[in-house]
């Protein structure tokens, strides 16, 4: 059984940074999957905001280039995103991916960020 869990989360003030965790357990092997995070705001919908790929590329969504890093260690199952230079308005819980084609992918329970000052 595979499992996703998130850690890292926590209050920050305006401008600060906080590195989320994604650790993988169980039979995964992890450089199959494109890892990826996202998040969900109150009320609003999921959104996808970054992307470890499997070709060793990472993408990101517009309001964070430059602001967010995602980076992976397959060995050790483990994806992070380091974000920097953080906002009320990225306030939100974060989720883990992983993703692979033709397949339901994993999701992680998610973890709170929250912006404020």
């Amino acid at each position: 059984q595979v499992q996703l869990v998130e850690s890292g989360g926590g209050l920050v003030q305006p401008g600060g940074s906080l590195t989320l965790s994604c650790t993988a357990s169980g039979s995964i092997t992890m450089w199959l999957y494109h890892m990826k995070w996202y998040r969900q705001a109150p009320g609003k919908a999921r959104e996808w905001v970054a992307t470890s790929t499997t070709y060793g590329t990472s993408n990101y969504v517009d309001f964070v280039k430059g602001r967010f890093t995602v980076s992976r260690d397959n060995g050790q199952k483990m994806v992070t995103l380091q974000m920097t230079n953080l906002k009320p308005e990225d306030t939100a819980v974060y989720f883990c991916n992983a993703d692979r084609s033709g397949e339901p992918g994993y999701w992680g329970p998610g973890t709170q960020v929250t912006v404020s000052s």
